[in-house]
């Protein structure tokens, strides 16, 4: 039993199974279609939504240990009353999680280069540690991905109800609130359901089922729109800037900007969904780096340019937390602007929802492959060789929790696996230089063990910002993953079969 817990799939067996004509997919990828996947999935989901939390932070009226930073716990026990936000200092808690995403955005690329295969961090794993390992990240990538889809498509929901506001059209709050709201002694029911969160995933599912250059070209065209969206809104609130609202500029002190990052950190996990499409790449080996890496360099010049000029719009702690964007616009009766920032706003989602959705669908696909998860899983469409129904279960799963859940619970769930699956990729990179240094890779991250290293260091320390219950969440679902893999996945993967 040990020895197939720690048994790796050789790299050169795992592309052989890639190009099975039953189980292939289509190679329709260029590095431009690549880098649109990447920025359609990062901008939208933080920009628009997330980045409210991160600068107000979550404050409850009684101390709330659950609810607390597990470093600030450590340092000062549990009385907490929420967890900080970091004000005007959310700027440098962009850079400081760019920078952390820079060196595994690195590690990412140079395992894409060798490892061309669907699955992303799951595939680099069970070539580098062993099936037991690739299954605990593949799980936790399921939970990643649906998580992130969930509050994207609840932020996409608070939208589309600013833009009915804008022609006087009030929805009822049956239709677009939670069935279940988080509250500091647990969920509360709500008696709703979020319609426009589901109705939009089911509605991609579709767009993903009949093929992935379909899909790649629905996104381009999406992300020019929000691009230009984001344009828009830094043009015109700078005139409104008021340098007073920048001070004090950490409010929280390091406290927040820490909390800041690793609550905004999860914004920046499209780069991850990137990998997630090196099967249908022309040329992974070169279009992949490109696309990471190109990802990250415009997702952080965009996402630092909105936040310094939103802070100084409207004074941090009076943000609003689900859509700050476009309510500091309404606020200054910036119509025309509002309306085109609503419609790019929308339109970010869409294409983050769709490109998360083809990450969670090829994870599924890869670990189905591999006998982990059920044959069904990696079933491909005759006619548009796409995996339809891993799409279509996906879709089903995600539709339904933006229903029922809240965008702050959401959006927390997603970033301690996001964090745990990037260091377990630059241990990859270590192990691959080490036991396979012969190997061709069409990109090697540059100053040696630097990138891995500072990966590793750097997720850790932003995993310290996240609170206890996001690490009792983790581990619960761990513990989920735990019990199918020795009740199923063990007793069917290939290694099994060879015993």
């Amino acid at each position: 039993m040990s020895s197939q817990l720690f048994a790796k799939k050789s790299i050169d067996k795992l592309i052989a199974d890639s190009e099975n004509p039953e189980t292939r997919l289509k190679k329709t990828l260029g590095p431009v279609a690549l880098t649109s996947l990447g920025i359609g999935a990062v901008i939208g989901s933080g920009i628009f939504t997330v980045v409210g939390t991160a600068i107000r932070g979550e404050q409850f009226s009684a101390p709330s240990l659950w609810h607390a930073p597990i470093l600030e716990y450590l340092i000062y026990g549990s009385q907490t009353f929420g967890r900080p936000g970091a004000g005007p200092s959310i700027a440098l808690s962009f850079v400081l999680v760019a920078i952390a995403c820079a060196f595994a955005a690195l590690c990412y690329a140079e395992m894409a280069s060798m490892i061309p295969i669907a699955g992303s961090a799951y595939t680099y794993t069970y070539a580098t540690m062993g099936e037991f390992i690739a299954w605990i990240i593949g799980w936790d990538l399921i939970l990643e991905y649906a998580v992130s889809n969930m509050a994207v498509g609840v932020g996409f929901s608070a939208h589309i109800v600013n833009l009915f506001d804008l022609f006087g059209i009030h929805l009822p709050a049956w239709l677009i609130q939670p069935t279940f709201l988080a509250a500091p002694e647990g969920f509360k029911y709500n008696g709703a359901f979020n319609l426009p969160a589901f109705l939009i995933v089911m509605l991609l599912t579709v767009v993903l089922v009949r093929g992935i250059k379909e899909s790649a070209t629905t996104n381009n065209i999406m992300v020019l729109l929000k691009i230009a969206a984001i344009f828009a809104f830094v043009i015109a609130g700078a005139s409104f800037i008021k340098t007073d609202n920048w001070t004090p500029f950490m409010p929280n002190g390091y406290a927040g900007l820490l909390t800041g990052g690793s609550i905004i950190f999860f914004t920046y996990i499209g780069f991850d969904s990137v990998s997630t499409a090196a099967e249908e790449a022309k040329n992974p080996q070169r279009d992949v780096p490109i696309g990471i890496i190109a990802t990250l360099i415009v997702c952080t010049i965009l996402y630092i340019s909105v936040v310094v000029v939103l802070t100084g719009m409207e004074k941090w702690g009076s943000l609003d937390p689900a859509a700050p964007v476009v309510e500091v616009l309404k606020k200054y009766n910036l119509g025309w602007v509002r309306a085109g920032v609503l419609f790019g706003a929308i339109m970010g989602m869409i294409s983050s929802l769709l490109v998360f959705q083809i990450g969670q669908a090829r994870v599924w696909y890869a670990m189905s492959r591999d006998g982990l998860l059920p044959k069904l899983f990696s079933a491909v469409h005759p006619r548009f060789r796409t995996p339809h129904i891993s799409t279509w279960i996906a879709g089903v799963v995600v539709g339904l929790g933006g229903g029922l859940l809240d965008i702050g619970t959401l959006a927390n769930l997603s970033n301690l696996g996001t964090l745990f699956a990037f260091t377990l990729v630059a241990l990859g990179v270590l192990i691959l230089r080490k036991r396979d240094a012969g190997r061709a890779r069409g990109f090697r991250a540059p100053g040696g063990p630097v990138a891995p290293v500072a990966t590793v260091i750097l997720c850790g320390l932003l995993m310290g910002g996240l609170t206890i219950m996001n690490w009792i969440g983790f581990v619960v679902w761990l513990v989920i993953g735990l019990g199918i893999y020795f009740a199923y996945s063990r007793n069917h993967s290939e290694f099994a079969l060879q015993r």
